[in-house]
């Protein structure tokens, strides 16, 4: 099997050559829905940026797929389908949000007065008002009372549509003493985080093969810088509170947490899949389904 992992700069299109190959991929947070498929020879598959996927050959026989990438030259695919390769090329080899190509684009919800724009219908612009760009309450504390110790409190365009199409956005965190921000990817945004209290362990991981890891400990004032597409966490390792401030380089950057992703998604991972994958027992696979 090709286990659980991401591509934190590209999509991918996969193609079968030879044998049967059972394949998906998880949504980000909240939903983590899992997309799979069976894929026999000739049959094509694809794979979205950033997202956790996987492939598993669950035939007798050896099996052999390639895979395209958007980042990767275009002349290994020319026999592919030229229009559909052109078009998600076009579309998805940058790795940030659109440019905007005016001064803002409100979103709502509203599609009867709306022009569709990066995800969400836009208002008027003679109808914008200053609320469309504000938030409060990024100053009040959070209730850290959870399994982890942790509140996101994020301010996207979900909360302040202004920021449709502008592409950034931020969040507050809340850590409760040795509470975690666990291992987490933005599939769409760069991270930059400020500590404004306490004392933070942080770190991310490279991609493979090195998979390195750098991390740092943070105090008040002190500034860390999380890669797109990048697993990263946060730990509190002090015995106080601590808060922390993250801009991040999207409208709207998504967060897949790798734990809820892989064990917690909707339907559930096949646990031969991840039996394998992680080299567990099949009952200590099921039982971490069972806690997320």
């Amino acid at each position: 099997m090709y286990p659980p992992h991401t591509h934190p700069r590209a999509s991918e299109i996969l193609v079968v050559q030879e044998g049967t190959l059972y394949v998906g991929f998880v949504t980000s947070n909240p939903e983590n829905k899992l997309f799979t498929k069976i894929l026999n020879k000739g049959d094509v598959f694809v794979l979205p940026i950033g997202l956790i996927h996987f492939q598993f050959n669950m035939g007798k026989t050896n099996t052999v797929a390639f895979a395209v990438e958007t980042i990767i030259t275009m002349k290994a695919v020319r026999f592919l389908v030229a229009s559909v390769f052109l078009a998600l090329a076009s579309s998805l080899a940058s790795a940030s949000d659109p440019s905007p190509l005016q001064d803002f684009c409100v979103g709502i919800n509203d599609t009867k007065n709306g022009v569709f724009v990066n995800g969400k219908f836009c208002k008027d612009p003679k109808l914008a008002t200053p609320n469309d760009f504000f938030f409060s309450g990024l100053n009040i504390p959070r209730n850290t009372e959870n399994q982890f110790g942790s509140t996101v409190t994020p301010v996207n365009v979900a909360q302040i549509p202004g920021l449709n199409t502008l592409g950034i956005s931020l969040a507050r965190i809340d850590y409760a003493p040795y509470g975690l921000n666990p291992p987490n990817i933005h599939p769409r945004a760069t991270g930059i985080l400020v500590v404004q209290e306490g004392t933070l362990y942080v770190g991310f991981v490279t991609s493979n093969p090195e998979n390195k890891l750098f991390t740092k400990v943070l105090n008040k004032g002190d500034v860390f810088v999380f890669p797109a597409g990048l697993i990263h966490f946060h730990f509190n390792i002090g015995k106080t509170k601590a808060v922390a401030i993250t801009a991040l380089s999207s409208q709207n950057p998504g967060t897949i947490t790798i734990a809820n992703a892989v064990f917690g998604s909707n339907p559930a991972i096949n646990p031969d899949v991840l039996s394998k994958a992680f080299q567990l027992d099949q009952n200590v696979v099921k039982s971490l389904q069972k806690k997320f």
